[in-house]
């Protein structure tokens, strides 16, 4: 149980009723709400990494997940462990990042790029600076723009995952994402392409 209620979104400013208009009815926006004008900066900016980013969707999901799993929040991982799904990551990976909770995740699950992402988070979330080779090795990889877009995912995910921790916020007992298409903005154009045509092979 949360150890303080949660608001009533039917009350919550008009700014912040309306960053909430594309996004399912999360209880972890309902805790956020009692924050006033930083709730709305957490959804601001959490729509920018979920949205705009340029990274590829299942990368961002891997980062996520990783990040959940170091920082122990069951609520973290409950729902981006569907997100990552959705978005194209595969099971054996989606696993393998959420192990090795201790050390690594298990290297041999990955592609290249992705195990040394993995690292740099471990090492960012762990040390807070990377070591300059951890840096080096992953700055050579990437353009700058998406270097600093996974500073910017880890640090904001660690911080999702303390406001979450620290209010004990519930797992919903129904699934918000159930047949919320808006969702599909944060899967990128081919995982949402292939999430919905699965969405269609059940209906």
């Amino acid at each position: 149980m949360a150890r303080i209620p949660y608001f009533d979104l039917a009350q919550a400013p008009e700014g912040f009723q309306r960053l909430l208009s594309d996004r399912p009815p999360l209880n972890i926006y309902r805790m956020v709400a009692h924050g006033g004008p930083t709730g709305e900066g957490f959804l601001g900016l959490g729509s920018a990494i979920l949205r705009r980013s340029s990274l590829p969707a299942p990368l961002r999901e891997l980062v996520i997940l990783r990040v959940g799993a170091l920082c122990g929040s069951a609520y973290e991982v409950f729902q981006h462990r569907r997100v990552a799904a959705q978005a194209g990551v595969p099971a054996a990976q989606i696993e393998a990042v959420l192990s090795g909770t201790n050390g690594e995740a298990p290297a041999e699950a990955f592609e290249p790029l992705a195990q040394q992402v993995l690292r740099f988070t471990d090492a960012v979330v762990r040390q807070v600076k990377a070591p300059a080779d951890c840096f080096d090795a992953l700055s050579a990889q990437l353009p700058h723009q998406q270097l600093m877009e996974i500073v910017m995912t880890i640090g904001y995910y660690m911080l999702v995952c303390r406001v979450l921790e620290n209010f004990e916020v519930d797992i919903e007992d129904t699934d918000p994402l159930a047949g919320f298409s808006q969702w599909s903005g944060v899967l990128g154009t081919q995982a949402a392409g292939a999430a919905n045509t699965a969405q269609g092979d059940k209906a």
